[in-house]
């Protein structure tokens, strides 16, 4: 079994929020996952102190941890900033067995909410989807908006620019597990043969209704994926179960 933590949407600068973070961050180091995979928005304005202050709470998840950046930290020159201390805003991380490949993508605009991939990258992506199905890996992809509209979020304005080529790409590559945030609102659906899933926020107070704190986990098995909402000092709630 791999497990893999999937926490998003820190907005640290938002408001003191330190010692949810803390907790969030300690419960995920209890768990030991093999992968902690961050899914954007770490900072609330893109600040340069607010990102020197992030890596130092991303820094202490104990397991190898990738980031990729949202609308947030491209806020005010946030890109380079992100750069700078993250040395790239896409990339791929494997766990230790290199069965699982994280194909990770910066869908951010510069000072814009909504997302984009391009075509660019979104070759790069293929590319590395067609060498993992060749290595026979378990392939993830990460990015911060999401691709399929969120329920209970309200009027759809962020989703991706591109999101209908980059869909098409994912189901017909049959990926098998797509992760994101920027919604704050934990949910996850089926689509062909991919599963898409996305993430509440660890640690910000813009919460809707009676949602809490959260982060998601992956147990990947052989022939198997759950997927468990955790709430920070709270609950472990089984978001679903695909065979």
């Amino acid at each position: 079994m791999v497990l893999i933590a999937h926490l998003s949407d820190l907005h640290v600068g938002e408001s003191d929020h330190v010692e949810t973070l803390m907790q969030g961050i300690s419960q995920i180091n209890r768990l030991s996952p093999d992968l902690a995979l961050i899914t954007g928005d770490l900072t609330e304005n893109g600040y340069y102190t607010e990102f020197l202050r992030a890596s130092e709470f991303i820094d202490m998840i104990e397991a190898p941890t990738k980031v990729v950046p949202g609308n947030h930290d491209s806020r005010n020159v946030g890109n380079e900033t992100f750069e700078e201390l993250f040395s790239s805003r896409c990339g791929t991380i494997t766990n230790s067995k290199n069965t699982i490949k994280a194909i990770c993508l910066d869908s951010s605009e510069p000072d814009l909410n909504y997302g984009k991939i391009g075509r660019q990258q979104q070759h790069w992506m293929e590319k590395e989807i067609k060498d993992a199905k060749f290595k026979n890996q378990y392939v993830i992809i990460v990015l911060h908006h999401h691709i399929i509209s969120v329920p209970k979020t309200g009027r759809e304005r962020n989703v991706l620019a591109d999101a209908g080529d980059i869909l098409q790409t994912l189901t017909k590559n049959n990926v098998d597990l797509v992760i994101s945030g920027h919604k704050h609102v934990p949910y996850v659906w089926k689509l062909e043969n991919t599963i898409f899933s996305t993430a509440g926020t660890i640690s910000s107070f813009k919460l809707r209704g009676k949602d809490i704190n959260s982060f998601n986990t992956y147990n990947i098995n052989d022939n198997s994926l759950e997927i468990c909402l955790n709430q920070v000092g709270g609950n472990k709630i089984i978001l679903g179960e695909y065979k």
